[in-house]
């Protein structure tokens, strides 16, 4: 059993406790939150409530977790689109709509049971049993270049590489209207949003700095081809940076507000990714080509 203590900022106010709780914890269900809420094992001030209180600025909530047991998480045989491959590191070109790692709801299917497969015992296990030589992360709808480490040292390598910002990544994006600059830098801290706890947004009072730096492509009648230079990695930070300017990406329908039926997903593509090698200190950079419906898609538009 682990014990869990919040105290309730203001963002969170008028919020239903079994939603806020839903979305701090990973791995419980708004339906056994609401278990919980019944049995009168959660807490705010030290006094039981049901699943309908509106939480207040100042509220404690207090409650014990039970412990989670991890699901087995098996290697498949699921084919990879592989960049480079050496002793220390892997280099895929992940397809759309495939979830990185293991979580609710998507325990089969995913980037690390594939790698798993092709890897064997051959990751690192910094970030434990359901992140196996997972050192970064992309959206399950954007497709491109992900490093995958096969032991320890080199996850700690670019890990920290990560950390300084010394990792060049730059993205294609499609986003909506005119991009009438050339060339722009969005500096602005993201963070959750103060109303949707599942999405992102700037947040000047807590989010974590976020810089996005981009430049044109090619401009079509509504739309505009860009490419974007990460210089941190916040979750989500080119989707909720383009938005916050007006252009948000074609295909989010998370962060633009539009729903395009012929697309699945943010038009987004991690295409380059360099960084010194862990063990060479060579500095090493790999192309993932633009998907095929990014290219048909680009045509389209021409």
């Amino acid at each position: 059993m682990s014990d869990f203590q919040c105290i309730i900022s203001e963002e969170s106010e008028e919020e239903r406790i079994d939603k806020f709780i839903s979305d701090e914890v990973e791995g419980l269900s708004r339906s056994y939150i609401q278990t919980l809420l019944k049995d009168q094992k959660i807490f705010v001030n030290m006094k039981p409530v049901k699943s309908s209180y509106r939480l207040r600025a100042g509220d404690e909530i207090t409650f014990s977790i039970p412990e989670a047991t991890s699901p087995e998480i098996v290697p498949e045989d699921i084919p990879l689109s592989i960049l480079f491959e050496d002793k220390d590191l892997l280099i895929v070109n992940k397809p759309k709509g495939m979830v990185v790692h293991p979580a609710a709801g998507h325990y089969t299917g995913t980037l690390v049971n594939a790698v798993m497969f092709h890897c064997k015992d051959d990751l690192s296990g910094i970030n434990g049993v359901l992140r196996p030589g997972i050192v970064h992360r992309i959206d399950r709808d954007t497709t491109g270049s992900l490093i995958i480490c096969k032991n320890d040292a080199s996850h700690k390598s670019i890990a920290e590489q990560l950390k300084m910002h010394s990792v060049t990544r730059k993205y294609r994006a499609i986003v909506h209207g005119v991009v009438k600059e050339d060339s722009g830098t969005i500096d602005a801290p993201i963070g959750r949003h103060p109303n949707d706890r599942k999405r992102m947004a700037i947040n000047q009072k807590n989010g974590k700095q976020a810089v996005t730096h981009y430049k044109v492509l090619e401009r079509f009648r509504n739309c505009t081809y860009i490419e974007c230079e990460l210089e941190t990695g916040r979750t989500h930070q080119i989707r909720v940076h383009m938005s916050s300017i007006g252009h948000p990406l074609l295909g989010d329908s998370v962060y633009s507000g539009k729903s395009e039926t012929k697309l699945t997903g943010q038009t987004l593509h991690a295409m380059i990714i360099g960084f010194q090698h862990p063990s060479t200190g060579e500095y090493m950079e790999f192309e993932a080509p633009l998907p095929e419906y990014f290219e048909t898609l680009l045509k389209t538009l021409k």
